[in-house]
């Protein structure tokens, strides 16, 4: 799949949303990540919870300098008052710990529904629906979600009016939801998104 069609599925189905994609310049394809950045890509969704990008960004590159590869046995060897004097909170410590000691198999996530995986990654703590959804999206490239709960995108969409419900934009709701994220760095009028 790719932006274009989606676009094009847009066209036809929420011109309001076709019309702000069509102002994306630096839009970027969804991608697939590799199976062996799962584990560290969650950990950073983990860490990355209820936080600036800024902040996010800042903490998890701390944390990398001092586990160096994320692995689980890298992860669990670290004490938490280390993470803590990186600037992660205890509860995510103990979150990105539960993680690294349930030691998931991702081989066949590639070949599991969108709800599959879910349904997986919420049993470990700390690992919430949204941060499911955002893994769905960014890490395994999926098309089709949407993450209701996502105060960026609840944002995004009260900037529109008259967009569509998120159902009429599948199978690209990923594409949506990307576009609808972008859409909060547009200088616009919020009338007319122009």
């Amino acid at each position: 799949m790719s932006f274009d069609k989606a676009l094009k599925h847009f066209k036809k189905v929420d011109p309001i949303l076709y019309d702000v994609g069509l102002r994306i310049k630096d839009y970027q394809e969804i991608a697939v990540g590799n199976p062996g950045q799962y584990f560290e890509d969650l950990c950073d969704s983990i860490i990355s919870q209820q936080l600036s990008i800024k902040a996010a960004s800042t903490i998890w590159s701390r944390i990398k300098t001092l586990v160096g590869k994320i692995t689980p046995k890298n992860i669990l060897k670290i004490p938490d008052e280390k993470y803590r004097a990186a600037g992660s909170s205890w509860a995510k410590i103990k979150y990105i710990k539960d993680l690294a000691m349930r030691d998931i198999d991702f081989t066949d996530f590639p070949t599991l529904s969108d709800n599959e995986i879910a349904k997986r990654l919420i049993e470990v703590k700390g690992i919430g629906p949204w941060t499911a959804e955002m893994f769905l999206i960014f890490t395994l490239g999926r098309p089709d979600v949407f993450s209701e709960g996502d105060l960026g995108l609840k944002n995004a969409m009260k900037k529109l009016p008259g967009l569509k419900q998120a159902k009429v934009w599948s199978p690209y709701r990923s594409y949506a939801s990307r576009i609808l994220w972008k859409s909060l760095e547009l200088k616009s009028d919020p009338e007319t998104l122009k």
